[in-house]
This record gives structure tokens, C-alpha cells and sequence, in this order.
């Protein structure tokens, strides 16, 4: 048996360099006849393994360069994460991680308040503790630990600052009015540029810089941009367009007044949800999943049920920060309460029950992916997604400066 390899989370330098941004990757031999991929195995103790694979990271002869490493510093050994430093819903379906490199998120902290202050004027002055509560340096150390350097940590640092912006200038209290829609494509166009008349093109490019949530969108993504492949960043792009979506049916809902069936809020939170982060992975991680893996079925709805099962856990991590703040909010608990006449405390438990199922379908189909194509970008793309995961509800849980627990148990 070849020999696994170092674990992901605790890799030594690789031994040969991964592709550069923009190298052209060999074209990928779907396994099976006629190009077709092979019958996808099944029984629960295949699917096991597979993912004991998937979370692992590839292995195996030749795959030694696309363990992650660090180059910036020595690998430190793994603290996993101290019950005080972490409340958890009971109940809710995690899996826990090592406490983040605190060399790193310092000096993240540092480079991404610069960058949010300085370069962008993302926000006011006295949104400054809120900014420094959200802790988003120990967020992305925790979501990207392959990440190799902090440039690749920043690129996913910009990006996830700039969409909160946006949604707090925007989409959150007070801040929703009757043309949110025409603010999100004119915003969206920092990310998905605009290609006019001439005479037009300079008035569009001053608008770029009119407001916080568009300077933070252009800068992120020329940054974003300039280190991925077109195929990434159009992707991205893709994903945060899905968002947008999302964002207009929640407030279409907040303006009627109308709250939607359980199935019709779900639908709407797998626009409305985190899935540009995960799919970003390989861009941070200093690699590339080719286009025609990504835009696989079976990727795609990995994909999306890593996006939908974090989402929901944000909805139950919120839910108090939520009740405490104007208006009413939709989240899971708040609709299942209504539409299925349920308490409070049945609501919420039963949306900690949904989010579960989520997590699961979610494992069962990396693992069904995984052992489909075995290729070693598609083990490395969803260990990074599943680290993306782990990271996400990480830093829900221990961040109590946004977050507290209802008292339910």
C-alpha cells in the first residue's frame, strides 16, 4: 500500500510546487468507457471509507505536492479548541477543529483592518468594535487552513468583509428600502464589470467608488482576480449573483410582509447562504479545480449542501442576536414556529434536526463523489470544502461577542 502522506492540517513542505495561478492543468480522463464515469459504489460502509478518504486529503503515489503547506512558517502542532473558548448548540451536528494559528490571525487582523480603513473606507467610525467583534482574521484561519501564504488568506478575508458590507449597508436592519434592487446590481457590477458605450463607461467607473459597499466589492475583486483563473473569478462571480438573488426574495418578503412555507424559505437560503466562500477554496488554497469538475452535478450539489447546512446553523447561532434587533426577522425557527404551529423551543429544535439531515446529505455526497472520481483535485477541493464547514461553525460558536444561546435545554 502506498503511503498516505502527512495529514492535511499538519503537512511538511511539498517536495515539488503546485501548478501557479493561470498554469493550464492536464486535461482530466473521466474514468470508465466512452468517457463516462464509473457506477458510484454504495452501502454505508463504502461510503464511510470514502469519506475517511475525502478527510484525510488524497494520498497515494505523486500526490505529495498537493498536501498543503505553509512556507511563511514551520508547522505548529494542532491545540484542538478548549471547551471554554466554544458553546455549541447542543444537539447540532459539528465536527471540531484546531484552535486557529494565532501568528496568523494577528497578522491577518492587522493587514485586513488596513485594508478595510485605509483602502476602502468600508465603514464608520463607530461601526469600529462591531468590525473588530466579527473577528473575520480568526474566521478565514480557522475555514482556510491550507491556505499558503496570508495573501491567500487576504483574498478570502476582502471578499468576506466586502459582502457583509453589503449586506449591512443594504439588506439588514433599517437598511433595506423600496430600490434595494436596483443598489445590489449596481453593486454587483464591482465584481461582474460593465462593458458600455464609451460615452457612458466613465460615469460607471466613478460609480464604483460612490459607497462603502461598492469600494469594498472593486477592491476585493481586483485583488481576487488578479490571483485566480478566469475560471474562478467567473464562478465566483456566478455564486455571488445567486446571493444577490437570495437577498432580493428575503427583502421582497420583508417589504409584503409574507412569511413562506418552510420549503419556500429553504429554497430561498440556498441563494441566500455562505456557498461563495466554500467554492473559493482552491483559489485561497493556491491550486485549481478545473471547470469541468467544478461544474459537475455531483460537485455542484456538494456544493450547495455545504452552503445550505451553514447557512442554517448561522440562522440558529443568530436566532437570539435576531429576536433582540427591530423588526421581524425570518430565520428557520421563526418560520417553522408559524407555518407548522409549533413552540419556540419545537421550532428551534426541530430546525437544529433539519441542519443535521443537511450535514449528513452533505458528507454522504462528498463521500459518493469522492469515490466516483478519484482524481486528486476532487479530494483535495472537498477536504477543503469540509474544512470550510467545520471552519464556518468554528467560529459561530466561539464567537460570543455576536452570539448567545436561547435557553432551551
Amino acid at each position: 500500500m502506498p503511503d498516505p502522506g502527512p495529514s492535511p492540517l499538519q503537512s511538511v513542505l511539498p517536495s515539488r510546487p503546485v501548478l501557479p495561478f493561470g498554469t493550464a492543468a492536464p486535461p482530466v480522463e473521466p474514468p470508465g468507457p466512452a468517457g463516462a464515469p464509473p457506477v458510484e459504489p454504495s452501502g454505508p460502509a463504502h461510503s464511510a471509507a470514502a469519506l475517511r478518504r475525502i478527510l484525510r486529503g488524497p494520498s497515494g503515489l505523486g500526490t505529495v505536492s498537493l498536501h498543503w503547506a505553509r512556507p511563511e512558517e514551520p508547522p505548529a502542532a494542532a491545540q484542538p479548541v478548549t471547551p471554554a473558548a466554544m458553546r455549541p448548540i447542543p444537539g447540532l451536528y459539528h465536527h471540531p477543529v484546531p484552535e486557529p494559528d494565532p501568528v496568523r490571525v494577528e497578522e491577518l487582523s492587522r493587514r485586513i483592518k488596513s485594508w478595510a480603513v485605509d483602502e476602502v473606507q468600508a465603514f464608520p467610525p463607530e461601526w469600529e468594535d462591531q468590525f473588530d467583534g466579527f473577528s473575520v482574521s480568526r474566521y478565514m484561519v480557522a475555514c482556510h487552513p491550507d491556505a499558503p501564504t496570508l495573501d491567500h488568506l487576504m483574498l478570502a478575508a476582502r471578499l468576506m468583509v466586502a459582502e457583509n458590507v453589503v449586506d449591512d449597508a443594504y439588506c439588514e436592519d433599517g437598511a433595506t428600502t423600496p430600490d434595494v434592487g436596483g443598489r445590489l446590481l449596481l453593486a454587483h457590477t464591482a465584481l461582474d464589470p460593465v462593458h458600455t458605450a464609451k460615452e457612458y463607461q466613465p460615469a460607471w467607473e466613478e460609480s464604483l467608488h460612490s459607497d462603502a459597499a461598492r469600494r469594498s466589492y472593486r477592491s476585493a475583486m481586483e485583488y481576487f482576480t488578479a490571483a485566480a483563473t478566469p475560471a474562478q473569478a467567473d464562478r465566483f462571480r456566478h455564486d455571488m449573483a445567486r446571493l444577490h438573488l437570495g437577498y432580493l426574495a428575503e427583502a421582497a418578503w420583508d417589504e409584503t410582509e409574507y412569511v413562506p412555507e418552510v420549503w419556500e424559505y429553504l429554497a430561498m437560503r440556498q441563494f441566500n447562504n455562505f456557498r461563495p466562500c466554500p467554492t473559493i477554496t482552491d483559489t485561497v488554497g493556491g491550486y485549481e479545480l478545473p471547470a469541468d469538475l467544478q461544474a459537475l452535478p455531483a460537485m455542484q450539489r456538494v456544493i450547495a449542501l455545504a452552503g445550505n447546512a451553514t447557512t442554517i446553523s448561522n440562522d440558529l447561532y443568530s436566532y437570539m442576536k435576531e429576536l433582540r434587533s427591530p423588526g421581524r426577522h425570518l430565520n428557520l425557527p421563526v418560520v417553522i414556529a408559524e407555518k407548522e404551529g409549533l413552540s419556540d423551543k419545537e421550532a428551534y429544535l426541530k430546525a437544529v434536526e433539519v441542519h443535521n439531515d443537511l450535514m449528513h446529505e452533505f458528507e454522504a455526497a462528498a463521500a459518493e463523489l469522492a469515490a466516483a472520481w478519484p482524481d486528486p483535485r476532487v479530494a483535495r477541493f472537498l477536504k477543503g470544502v469540509a474544512v470550510w464547514v467545520d471552519g464556518n461553525h468554528y467560529w459561530h460558536a466561539s464567537n460570543t461577542y455576536r452570539y448567545t444561546l436561547p435557553d432551551f435545554w
